[in-house]
């Protein structure tokens, strides 16, 4: 299902919304922050996208558990306490006196209805890609108590819950939302293709939040953006290039969650031969390359950065080796493989600082070894089509250029999603790996990390799967009317609740 985006779909809740005038800045309690690109849809269940999660997660939608990025900790939230109590079942107490921002009283039914909702295949569910081939369900036990059961053991469920976003019960059940409802301190007060404005909430639950009216906006230049900031036009920008970061009383660097790739479509020739998949990551002069990302980032083997567990310390990255990918090219096309055969590079616009550029640089390294790349920047509602299947029809073979985020502290927010026969942004089908997943996803303790590690390192050294590029340093911009600093969770939220004004 193609991803619609909020100038093109109706937002029946904003009916009769105007676009206004360009805002006074610096009104007390009023914040603007400017994003990268506009956001592809206003779901709470694509909230694991960074354009979605920044304005929704914690602000408008919250979820039973949260993560704590310090320390991947596992916090409450709309639950207020869990215990497994049956090999397969986690149960939840849920907390009291929660209301959501239309009125609608947050209980178990809400919860249920929620999680059903996500896990109904009846509109495209992001999120729902976290669970990997397992399927979720939710039994009500008592107005404050839920169980969710699972069909494989899940012993991080209290983790994993974390990626569902709770929604009123008067949200479409089948159809997707551009006009979310959740318990969080923030509602939504307008959303038009210049702008999304949040206000706070005076019915939630928790304490007040400083800021009371939030305006996003969206810039694709970081030039752009960093100049908003100067000008006292906007208050933050979570986003900028390396070559911008120029001022340390307002620029911060902070190791972020995400992994930049390009994503191999193993479906069509050539790209089905390993060889030629190898000779890829061979191609490209990852020490020029660095240029783009700076100094910090740190070149990636795998899929997941250091700290989460199954990340390999030892699994090294593809190194820089024209010879060898040539070598390997000439064995395939003796092999029979169309090596010439047109390779569509599909990119996405905005998706990180310097991110067209550095497709441009590697598709430019890989005409340069005998490949046949041409590349194709997308918006991000057209880039999803490639993203999550099902994939685009007679796509023809494709690399795609994606960024993973996982900050969740375990591999089984990556592993199933993208190694996994069943997963969503997958394009292998591999029985023999789809039983190892599962092993990993069901183990424990030292067991756990260790079975990971083995699947990164098969999807590394045996199939090459992808083309693994950096673990990333984020760039962010504060201005001088507010304290906040980002996390290791920026790119997926901004609580604005975090926010204070100096």
């Amino acid at each position: 299902m193609r991803t619609t985006t909020i100038a093109g779909m109706a937002l029946a809740a904003l009916a009769g919304t105007v676009a206004q005038p360009a805002l006074a800045q610096g009104a007390a309690g009023e914040i603007t922050i400017v994003l990268p690109e506009q956001p592809s849809n206003l779901e709470p269940c694509g909230s694991i996208l960074t354009d979605v999660g920044q304005v929704l997660s914690q602000n408008i939608t919250e979820t039973l558990t949260v993560v704590d990025p310090a320390d991947g900790s596992v916090d409450p939230k709309l639950a207020a306490s869990w215990e497994q109590v049956e090999p397969l079942t986690w149960r939840f107490k849920l907390r009291e006196g929660v209301k959501f921002q239309d009125g609608e009283t947050f209980d178990a039914e809400a919860v249920k209805f929620s999680i059903d909702r996500m896990t109904s295949k009846a509109f495209t569910c992001n999120n729902l890609a976290k669970f990997g081939n397992d399927t979720i369900t939710v039994e009500v036990v008592d107005p404050t108590t839920v169980d969710v059961k699972s069909t494989q053991p899940q012993p991080i469920l209290p983790t994993l819950i974390s990626v569902a976003m709770i929604v009123s019960p008067k949200t479409p059940a089948t159809q997707a939302t551009n006009a979310p409802v959740g318990t969080g301190p923030y509602g939504l007060k307008e959303a038009s293709p210049e702008r999304i404005v949040l206000e706070r909430s005076d019915s939630y639950w928790g304490e007040a939040p400083t800021v009371t009216k939030a305006t996003y906006v969206w810039r694709g230049e970081s030039s752009l953006r960093i100049a908003m900031i100067q000008t006292g036009e906007a208050d933050l920008t979570p986003t900028i290039a390396l070559q911008d970061a120029t001022d340390p009383a307002r620029d911060v660097s902070y190791l972020n969650s995400e992994t930049t790739a390009v994503r191999i479509d193993m479906d069509y020739p050539p790209l089905d031969d390993a060889r030629v998949r190898k000779a890829l990551n061979m191609a490209i002069d990852w020490d020029g390359m660095a240029g783009l990302f700076g100094d910090e980032a740190l070149r990636a083997s795998q899929m997941v950065p250091p700290g989460i567990n199954g990340h390999d310390k030892d699994l090294k990255p593809w190194a820089f080796d024209p010879d060898g990918a040539a070598k390997l090219l000439k064995e395939a096309r003796a092999a029979g493989v169309p090596v010439d055969t047109e390779i569509n590079l599909v990119g996405r616009n905005g998706i990180y600082p310097n991110g067209t550029e550095a497709m441009e640089a590697m598709m430019a390294m890989w005409n340069d070894a005998g490949f046949n790349v041409k590349l194709t920047m997308l918006d991000v509602a057209d880039w999803t089509r490639y993203l999550q299947k099902p994939f685009p029809a007679e796509r023809g073979p494709t690399l795609l250029q994606i960024q993973h985020d996982n900050n969740k502290g375990d591999a089984a927010f990556t592993v199933p999603l993208l190694y996994r026969s069943s997963g969503s942004y997958s394009t292998l089908n591999d029985p023999a790996m789809d039983a190892e997943i599962d092993t990993a996803l069901s183990a424990t303790g030292d067991e756990r990390g260790q079975k990971f590690r083995a699947v990164f390192g098969k999807v590394h050294d045996d199939i090459a799967a992808d083309v693994p590029m950096f673990h990333m340093i984020g760039y962010t911009a504060v201005g001088p009317r507010i304290d906040w600093r980002p996390s290791l969770a920026t790119n997926s939220e901004i609580p604005l609740a975090q926010i204070r004004f100096k």
